[in-house]
């Protein structure tokens, strides 16, 4: 099988499997859906897929990059985008795409080009913005922005979604491939490329401040969540081929997921303890918070020791992408569902 027909047929597959996962998230609800609010059904698979070939740029292996686009189309922050207009999370779809032409392009023949189509995500922001204000169509109030409440998303999302915060973490398990990503962009910084990280700051600073421009401040946040969603997908590429000397940073990620089921579990406990049990939903979230840690944890102590054992490639490599894979799509799957179900 030639390369470009094996990389078309990756793409339809994950193409399919996004598809079928988002009518299995509405499916529940699309009976009472409106005429805008099919879609639903578009916003996330659109997402997935541009953040999927988006990925192919940096990540080689087709488990990184589909788990990149699965995060970024079904992860807590495009879905958190339901309880606004449905063309808020189009949006947010096209992001991904937006990014494609800077990343594939001939670095040699576009290097003047790079910066300006760099921005296109930035411009056609502002543009649906400007467009929507004349067409009176607010797709999100301008007063949505990032608060420091909403962090707490970062390492618990369903607990954020519960509390009717805006969810913008990208779930459990994802956690300890986004710091592989990060250490692994950290290497990168060091041959003077550092426009990635100017990308991340501008765009959380914008998701912080004041509204500009008619445009909400929450939308700017979909640019960091792509690149963080690539960056998982590099991250889970990293533990799939974590060589000997990559040891300690197995171990060290295992233990902060670790850290984190701990802490998780015990503020269950906590809330179950409370006056007539009036905690407990809140204590059944964090329990689950804490088995998904608990899980990415034990996830990678085997890797850890897979590692250790120097076993040899062929060997290695797909008993390591079959644990990793498993747990993350169970993570998405059993968060997504959660998600869902709340806001609609």
């Amino acid at each position: 099988m030639s390369k470009r027909l094996q990389s078309t047929t990756r793409l339809v597959t994950a193409a399919a499997i996004y598809a079928a996962f988002a009518a299995y998230l509405y499916q529940p609800y699309w009976r009472n859906f409106q005429r805008w609010e099919y879609l639903f059904l578009v916003n996330s698979p659109l997402a997935a897929i541009g953040c999927y070939v988006l990925s192919r740029r940096w990540v080689p292996s087709f488990a990184g990059s589909f788990f990149a686009g699965a995060i970024y189309g079904f992860g807590p922050f495009m879905l958190g985008l339901t309880r606004f207009h449905p063309t808020a999370g189009f949006l947010a779809a096209t992001v991904p795409w937006l990014f494609c032409p800077a990343a594939f392009s001939p670095k040699q023949k576009w290097r003047r080009l790079s910066i300006p189509l760099s921005l296109l995500p930035y411009l056609a922001i502002v543009l649906f913005f400007q467009v929507s204000l004349h067409y009176r169509l607010f797709a999100v109030p301008a007063q949505a922005k990032l608060h420091l409440a909403d962090l707490v998303g970062l390492v618990a999302p369903l607990v954020a979604a519960r509390r009717g915060l805006m969810p913008v973490g990208f779930y459990h398990i994802p956690l300890a491939p986004l710091i592989m990503g990060f250490s692994m962009l950290l290497e990168r910084l060091k041959a003077g490329r550092i426009g990635i990280i100017i990308i991340l700051v501008t765009s959380v600073v914008l998701a912080f401040c004041k509204p500009f421009l008619n445009v909400s401040p929450i939308i700017w946040l979909a640019i960091p969540v792509v690149c963080c969603s690539v960056l998982i997908g590099a991250g889970m590429q990293g533990f799939i081929s974590a060589g000997f000397a990559d040891r300690k940073w197995v171990l060290a990620i295992a233990g902060i997921c670790g850290a984190l089921a701990i802490v998780t579990l015990l503020l269950a406990t906590k809330y179950f303890q409370t006056f007539l049990s009036l905690g407990a939903g809140y204590a059944k979230v964090f329990a689950d918070t804490g088995r998904m840690y608990s899980l990415g944890a034990i996830t990678l102590l085997v890797v850890f020791l897979l590692v250790r054992a120097k076993l040899p490639a062929e060997r290695r490599l797909p008993i390591r992408a079959v644990l990793l894979c498993l747990a993350m799509a169970a993570d998405i799957f059993l968060g997504a569902r959660f998600i869902v179900d709340m806001l609609l």
